[in-house]
């Protein structure tokens, strides 16, 4: 395991002369993309670390940043074993820069410490050092995927609310549908998002998602608005097939771009990240 080298930048401020949070729109910014998922089980951290890989493969400087504070298990995916955590820089035991690891497919990585009961609430101070940590990464990269929790706990609420798009991960399971309109619903009335992205993981047959994607809208349509008036719009991303490829790659914990790159699912993943990098360019 190696430290991550960091390109250098001016010092930003993120603290108002208050003490206050504040967001700062430095350029040039990473675009912040929340992965997230109403049911947990659904393969999100999964999609997270692979989709990072395979935008490296771009040629983008790529954070993957564990937002799941008190429940993370990015480190496991990705065969990891962190000495400084986010808690660690939340705490002061250690500076931010420290605490950013090289992950296996040539992008970064922030993990958060796991079994941290004390992130099951998050306190204003802790929100603070949060939103700080984001900011002060957004300049370095090009994209930062926040691999969230699932549900809507506050904890993953506020993690979303950190981000420029959101894509919610679902499979699709009848619960994990339910859960994934639930967290639609939350983050459209709460946060006011205008429209969200899914992507539908272990898919049975070509065209599952897309079919998911126009029923969800169309319950969207009917009891979920934005404030003019106008339904939620749910952009279908894309598929990822249901392939045996992807259980040998977590259970030998490998990035499965790397493990098994001609599997079907590695060249959807490969695909969404064509399409992440096209909206980078609009």
């Amino acid at each position: 395991m190696t430290d991550a080298v960091l390109p250098s930048h001016p010092a930003i401020p993120t603290t108002t002369p208050m003490g206050e949070a504040v967001r700062t729109r430095p350029q040039p910014r990473a675009k912040i993309i929340a992965i997230t998922s109403g049911k947990g089980g659904v393969g999100k951290t999964f999609v997270s670390a692979n989709l990072a890989a395979a935008l490296t493969r771009h040629g983008l400087k790529v954070l993957v940043l564990d937002a799941d504070l008190g429940l993370a298990n990015l480190d496991v995916v990705l065969n990891l074993f962190p000495k400084i955590t986010l808690h660690d820089v939340f705490t002061g035991k250690a500076a931010l820069e420290d605490a950013v690891l090289a992950g296996p497919g040539g992008f970064s990585v922030l993990l958060a410490g796991s079994g941290m009961v004390e992130y099951s609430h998050l306190t204003p101070e802790i929100r603070a050092k949060f939103l700080q940590v984001v900011e002060a990464m957004a300049p370095r990269f090009d994209v930062i995927l926040l691999d969230t929790g699932a549900g809507i706990s506050d904890v993953v609420l506020f993690s979303v609310s950190m981000a420029d798009e959101v894509m919610i991960v679902a499979t699709p399971e009848p619960t994990s549908l339910t859960d994934a309109y639930a967290a639609i619903k939350v983050l459209a009335t709460q946060q006011k998002r205008q429209h969200m992205r899914l992507i539908i993981n272990q898919a049975v047959r070509p065209g599952d998602g897309r079919a998911i994607t126009g029923q969800l809208q169309q319950v969207l349509n009917r009891f979920v608005t934005t404030e003019d008036g106008q339904p939620v719009r749910l952009l279908h991303m894309g598929d990822i097939p249901a392939d045996p490829a992807v259980r040998d790659s977590v259970m030998r914990r490998q990035l499965l771009l790397q493990a098994t790159p001609g599997c079907a699912a590695a060249l959807s993943v490969a695909q969404l990240a064509n399409k992440i990098k096209s909206m980078l360019t609009t």
